[in-house]
């Protein structure tokens, strides 16, 4: 195993070189300090958002304890990424093209396994996925809540962090923590931070004034404030819909706040690391 992963790892630095003129996918890790702020609605709404704008996107379901984005969309995935590994399937024969041509994939069952393959399955997962360096603009990975290992890991990686945390205290201290723990791993990670179900603007804006504060108090380090999304109770019917927001009700104050938030993101500087096949190298070597 350790052989092969080295010979992987060459093979890695290589490929990475004669790909330095196709760097132009991003990878935006969504993640948050505890279940139940928002985080997946807002991973999907953003995606299609980003679609809208005729922006090629692909959202990983990388959730390993409650995986939901199909729920969200009301679609039954036919394969995951982890069948895709036992079967040694093709990409393109794994994802979902669902919703205004956004492209789905389900980690699957057992997800969080994928950082301790065997030597055939982890080149394989590296080439698959690594074979949509240049052919998408996104990859958003909606990432598990909290603390996990693996979640910790596709943080470090990713171009982009979007933080998303509630006004409540619990929520916010949580939060807190996520960054806490990114920042001891890799204080270069650039975070953006989003509340998501504040009463009002103020709310919003003190929430994220304070988070900042203690940021850069505590942890001397900046971080974005994205913008934020209104509590809807369209959201909710959204939910029982299984329709996304922005599609169920785009004149909702939460769509309007998702597109804006978009549009804020654009228009932020983007500077590409090392494209899908570096946050790959990122995730599979880097401890």
């Amino acid at each position: 195993m350790a052989d092969q992963a080295n010979q992987l790892r060459q093979e890695v630095k290589r490929r990475l070189h004669s790909d330095s003129s196709n760097r132009n996918t991003k990878v935006i890790a969504v993640t948050s300090g505890k279940g139940g702020v928002g985080k997946s609605n807002v991973s999907l709404n953003f995606a299609l958002s980003l679609v809208a704008l005729n922006k090629k996107v692909v959202i990983f379901d990388l959730d390993v304890g409650m995986a939901n984005l199909d729920v969200l969309m009301g679609v039954t995935p036919k394969e995951t990424i982890m069948t895709m590994l036992e079967k040694q399937l093709s990409l393109e024969a794994v994802v979902e093209t669902g919703i205004n041509g956004l492209q789905y994939l389900s980690g699957g069952h057992g997800i969080g396994k994928i950082l301790t393959l065997d030597g055939q399955q982890l080149n394989h997962f590296f080439n698959e996925v690594g074979s949509l360096q240049g052919k998408v603009d996104y990859i958003i990975l909606d990432t598990g809540a909290g603390l996990t290992y693996e979640g910790m890991r596709f943080l470090q990686a990713a171009d982009d962090v979007f933080l998303v945390i509630n006004p409540e205290p619990p929520s916010i201290t949580d939060g807190y923590s996520v960054l806490k723990a990114l920042n001891e791993k890799n204080k270069q990670a650039s975070v953006k931070l989003i509340v998501n179900r504040s009463l009002t603007k103020e709310e919003a804006e003190r929430t994220s004034l304070n988070f900042q504060k203690a940021s850069v108090q505590f942890l001397n380090k900046s971080i974005d404030f994205l913008g934020a999304i209104p509590d809807d109770p369209f959201v909710r019917k959204a939910v029982i819909a299984q329709s996304p927001y922005l599609l169920e009700y785009p004149n909702s104050k939460a769509a309007r706040a998702i597109d804006e938030l978009v549009r804020s993101y654009l228009n932020l500087p983007s500077v590409y690391k090392l494209g899908v096949k570096g946050f790959l190298t990122k995730i599979l070597f880097h401890k």
